[in-house]
């Protein structure tokens, strides 16, 4: 049986945030693969996400989990064709709590991951699931979400994001 832990989500502002992750190596894994998925879907649900990057916990492993019926975990994922059509919705994100703005991606995509079992597919991923896919593909690219907003809806997120901040701090006095 695989013991299960919760991880500490890392500051917004952390380097590994910002750089782009290399391979999982599934030849000579740096962890196990089934654990590691595990303990990332326990992070996430315990953070109330629907997506979690493993460079947002500190982790320099090429992969993401998010919710979907059911949850998945995505090791080595590629993005392999977008639909022309873009949509855009508000986004959340686990590592700029608070902060909630309108961002433009492609409607559909189809896509290539690693199973955590070492099973590569491909799907078509369409609505939400397309949007928490790119947005989690983005964490492990280095693009953080505020490089995709419009300039004003930055300026509103970094508001947000200093609001939510103050808050913290003021819930640990």
């Amino acid at each position: 049986m695989i013991k299960s832990m919760v991880y500490d989500l890392i500051d917004y502002d952390s380097d590994i945030l910002m750089q782009e992750l290399p391979l999982f190596d599934f030849e000579n894994p740096p962890t196990d693969p089934l654990e590691l998925a595990k303990n990332l879907l326990e992070t996430m649900r315990h953070h109330k996400g629907i997506g979690l990057s493993a460079n947002q916990v500190g982790l320099p492993y090429r992969v993401f989990v998010m919710e979907g019926d059911p949850a998945f975990a995505c090791f080595n994922p590629k993005i392999v064709d977008v639909s022309e059509e873009i949509v855009s919705l508000p986004e959340g994100c686990l590592s700029y709590r608070g902060v909630n703005v309108p961002i433009k991606r492609p409607a559909h995509v189809r896509v290539r991951f690693t199973a955590p079992d070492g099973n590569t597919m491909t799907r078509k991923f369409t609505g939400m699931t397309a949007r928490v896919f790119q947005h989690e593909y983005d964490h492990l690219e280095g693009t953080n979400f505020l490089r995709r907003m419009h300039p004003a809806h930055k300026e509103k997120a970094l508001r947000q994001l200093k609001k939510y901040t103050r808050y913290l701090k003021n819930q640990q006095r």
